[in-house]
């Protein structure tokens, strides 16, 4: 059987998918998100060194665009709500690991 969509949300443009395998007899629920266009634009940020100096010295400092779908995988596979504020050293610490470094609009360090 082929994947069957469940769902689509027009607002964070994820896809929830349906499929089912006989050999093994597993139920697979899956989440995707088309992400390219905010990765692309992340790198070009990034390396525009500018755009970090002009936000530090107007007391704003963009570090990252975080796509829906990895902000539910932080939920799920870390344990890390991104939208508890007591969680934010936990969302900087992964930010800085070298397996989320896409997202960073930046290549400066934050501290947390």
């Amino acid at each position: 059987m082929a994947k069957r969509i469940l769902d689509y949300d027009p607002l964070t443009a994820i896809t929830t998918t349906f499929d089912y395998d006989h050999a093994t007899d597993e139920t697979i629920i899956g989440r995707h998100q088309d992400v390219g266009l905010i990765l692309d634009m992340n790198k070009a940020v990034a390396n525009d060194d500018e755009i970090t100096k002009i936000g530090i010295k107007s007391g704003w400092w963009q570090y990252a665009t975080i796509p829906n779908i990895i902000i539910e995988k932080f939920r799920t596979e870390h344990g890390v709500d991104f939208f508890n504020k007591d969680h934010s050293k936990a969302v900087f610490r992964l930010l800085n690991q070298p397996e989320y470094r896409y997202l960073k609009t930046t290549t400066k360090m934050h501290r947390g």
